[in-house]
């Protein structure tokens, strides 16, 4: 494109060959000084800043990472999983029984770790989004998982639910180290506990070290974390439970349909 600067054409070259399978997942770039000469003039090198300039962008478009004393090399890109929103009150949303046959619908291959079941004192976020009283005292029920699609790590998903179901209504089944049959959402609809709406809160922010490493993200590539959390209520107003499900950006996307749209 006239005008456009040559770090900028340079590095939608790059791309184009990522992208076409010229440069497949794991190659190593070209060095420095023969990026310089390949888009140079036949007398005159590419300038050494306008090829970093290039490697950058791609390297923030999460195409490719540089490894100091090695070079630069193709990021491994991972397919895409779309994540079928639904404002049912009465599911569990992205995060229940539907993300099994969600992906099989796919054609993908789902795969979740047994639930990690604990017993713990609930995090002052916690404890304020299930409106437990005495902060820092308080016990919850957490459940965690680890999901993968296609072998290739997708989400981990937290779930948080006050002690007084076990105590008081006899929701034993929480503390169960496996999958809930009909999830845990209708589970607790037949002990009374019916959750009519609920609450999302998404969060931006950096992976943390747990993250990266369940993930696989370099700390050279920046992949934003979306992290969403769902407060789940029962027909009182009252909180029943805290979904935290944490996505890695480079493999997810969500989507979401209102009223009469034509099918994709």
């Amino acid at each position: 494109m006239a005008g456009e600067p040559l770090y900028r054409m340079i590095a939608e070259d790059v791309q184009r060959q990522i992208e076409s399978g010229e440069l497949s997942a794991g190659m190593q770039l070209k060095t420095e000084v023969e990026l310089r000469e390949e888009y140079g003039r036949s007398d005159t090198l590419v300038s050494r800043t306008t090829v970093r300039d290039a490697i950058k962008l791609l390297v923030a478009r999460g195409l490719v990472e540089t490894r100091p004393g090695q070079g630069t090399f193709v990021v491994n890109r991972v397919t895409a999983f779309v994540s079928k929103l639904n404002t049912d009150p009465a599911s569990g949303g992205v995060e229940d029984a539907a993300f099994r046959s969600e992906v099989e619908r796919q054609g993908r291959r789902p795969d979740e770790t047994r639930p990690r079941v604990e017993i713990q004192l609930a995090p002052p976020e916690i404890a304020k989004l299930l409106a437990l009283p005495e902060a820092g005292k308080a016990q919850v029920i957490s459940r965690h998982q680890q999901r993968s699609i296609d072998g290739i790590p997708h989400s981990m998903q937290t779930t948080y639910y006050p002690m007084a179901f076990v105590t008081e209504r006899a929701a034993n089944r929480l503390l169960e180290a496996q999958d809930i049959e009909g999830g845990v959402v209708g589970y607790l609809r037949g002990l009374s506990i019916d959750q009519v709406g609920w609450r999302d809160q998404f969060i931006l922010r950096p992976p943390d070290s747990n993250e990266r490493a369940f993930f696989n993200l370099s700390d050279r590539v920046q992949v934003a974390i979306l992290d969403v959390r769902r407060t789940g209520y029962d027909e009182d107003g009252k909180p029943i439970r805290v979904t935290v499900t944490v996505y890695p950006g480079d493999r997810n996307e969500f989507e979401m349909e209102a009223g009469r749209v034509p099918p994709l």
